[in-house]
């Protein structure tokens, strides 16, 4: 960090770890309000309230005995100058250990934190890309020189330079679906690395750009490692939601499964069309498959689903025993829960399914601004 007289700056992924580590924190954010009950920076350890700035365009006084004395402060706000204004404000009335959020929220929803999952079997590892601001889970296989990145998030720089890192060059980018809450880097990545770039053909009936069809029946070939995708088309959120099974050991649940929900059917449009693959998928298909398998979803909502070292993974049999989303044993209820009382929609998420069809190309700061906010694809996720 550097430090400005007793005012400090701190990186969205000096955050990351702060949290991951489970330290704690006070947090003063001074967005709109409207903005911060939308979506907010959460850890078990962390307390946070929100002050618009405009209250405290006049300073700081007022406040100070909401904010505690002798615990790490951090104020956030969307871009950054206003957080640095307050938390400077804050420092000056004699308070220690003051920091602001480099980059505001903003850079809070675009970090991407790498974590191991595990080894391979014939040499090689798999990673899990934490996109902790955002929800979103994103993978690397490596093996033997060689990379396949799954539901790759739109920072595709970061994600080429980790594989460069570990000496591997990306031959292979696969979606598991067309997603709606995040601009995917997949095709972007692919054609920058010169790999292949995968996706379910059933979801993509109007993309404008060639792909490989992602479909059951297939083996993917990263060095060592086979990435076997059959038997595990599994649709439910979307029409085309395939799941990949790694090693043997792995499941990639997509948008399907998650830690403590499942996913919606809304998305598209077709919820009604898509209830009972929905619940053939997860009460059929995914009970046929070894219950061994680790579920490694493709985002999470809550911030209990993060694990050690910020891992969100789970034994396939654990799942059965614990998510609600698993134990609706009435068709008419799993039905109803699935249909109504559901989360908002994704923010944009018509332009962002638009932008992953290639139906339109915003510019990045448009694509920054169209991704601002929670995830939102979970049931359970209000």
């Amino acid at each position: 960090m550097e430090a400005t007289n007793a005012l400090s700056v701190m990186t969205a992924a000096e955050l990351t770890r702060l949290v991951l580590a489970k330290e704690e924190l006070f947090i003063l954010d001074v967005r709109n309000e409207s903005d911060f009950k939308d979506w907010k920076i959460e850890g078990e350890r962390i307390d946070v309230i929100n002050i618009p700035y405009f209250e405290l365009l006049d300073g700081v006084d007022p406040v100070l005995d909401q904010i505690p004395d002798g615990k790490k402060i951090l104020v956030v706000c969307a871009k950054e100058g206003s957080s640095k204004f307050v938390a400077e404000q804050i420092a000056q009335a004699g308070r220690g250990n003051v920091h602001y959020l480099e980059g505001g929220m903003k850079s809070w929803s675009e970090h991407l934190e790498p974590v191991k999952i595990g080894d391979l079997k014939n040499g090689g590892s798999l990673y899990q890309f934490v996109r902790i601001g955002k929800g979103c889970l994103s993978y690397m296989v490596v093996s033997d020189g060689e990379a396949a990145v799954v539901d790759t998030a739109r920072m595709a720089d970061v994600v080429e330079e980790f594989a460069k890192s570990h000496g591997a060059t990306i031959k292979h980018t696969l979606d598991t679906h067309l997603h709606a809450d995040h601009i995917s880097g997949g095709r972007k990545l692919a054609e920058k690395t010169g790999g292949t770039y995968w996706l379910p053909p059933k979801d993509a009936d109007e993309v404008t750009f060639s792909y490989d069809k992602l479909e059951e029946g297939q083996d993917i070939i990263v060095g060592n490692t086979t990435i076997r995708i059959e038997p595990v088309y599994s649709p439910g959120h979307t029409i085309g939601s395939t799941s990949l099974i790694v090693d043997e050991q792995f499941l990639l649940t997509g948008d399907i499964l998650f830690i403590e929900s499942i996913g919606r059917p809304d998305l598209a449009g077709k919820a009604e069309d898509w209830i009972d693959d929905l619940r053939e998928t997860l009460y059929n298909r995914y009970r046929g498959l070894t219950q061994d398998l680790i579920v490694l979803p493709a985002h999470f909502g809550k911030i209990s689903e993060l694990g050690e070292g910020g891992k969100v993974m789970a034994k396939l049999s654990e799942l059965y025993d614990k998510n609600p989303g698993l134990n609706i044993q009435e068709e008419a209820a799993f039905r109803r829960i699935v249909t109504e009382n559901l989360p908002p929609q994704p923010n944009a998420y018509q332009e962002i399914r638009q932008t992953n069809m290639g139906k339109m190309t915003p510019s990045e700061e448009e694509q920054r601004e169209m991704e601002i906010g929670p995830n939102r694809c979970a049931v359970h996720d209000k």
